[in-house]
């Protein structure tokens, strides 16, 4: 089996008269949040081979608050995950098979819909996400990213 760990962004500030989306920087419950799920994750060994991160700043700034507590793994800016659909997360957690622990910080609604529609096979059959929250989705090894195919055999929020 490999594992598909989802993490929502962290708390973020309200945008700034005209500050750009893409540069909303954490509040600081979005912080303490962060650190928060770095801890739920090494506290439960979930430690990522690979990480896929949207190029947000409120999601760079999560993903740094949590690998201050797990330490440093593989990791790489993805733009594509920026208000991405189901089926484009889905795609590029295929792309990336071969890690047997893959961890994606990003956004809803796309996290997830895709946290659904990999459980359920129905992208409407979603509950919500809240920020920081975490879905953790088991697979079998072999099998391609697609609907239906994992179990969601953890979920977590602060």
């Amino acid at each position: 089996m490999r594992e598909l760990i989802l993490l929502r962004h962290a708390n973020a500030q309200p945008a700034a008269s005209g500050q750009a989306d893409m540069d909303r920087p954490l509040s600081p419950l979005g912080l303490a949040e962060a650190e928060a799920a770095g801890r739920w994750l090494a506290e439960r060994g979930l430690i990522p081979d690979r990480v896929l991160c949207s190029p947000a700043r409120r999601t760079r700034e999560t993903l740094e608050a949590v690998l201050e507590v797990v330490g440093y793994v593989e990791q790489q800016l993805e733009p594509s995950i920026y208000e991405a659909s189901p089926g484009t997360l889905a795609a590029l957690a295929d792309q990336h098979r071969d890690a047997e622990r893959l961890l994606m910080v990003g956004h809803n609604p796309g996290f997830e819909r895709l946290a659904a529609l990999l459980h359920s096979g129905s992208s409407s059959e979603y509950r919500g996400m809240p920020t920081a929250g975490i879905a953790v989705l088991s697979m079998p090894t072999d099998s391609s990213v697609e609907p239906g195919v994992a179990t969601l055999t953890d979920f977590w929020w602060p």
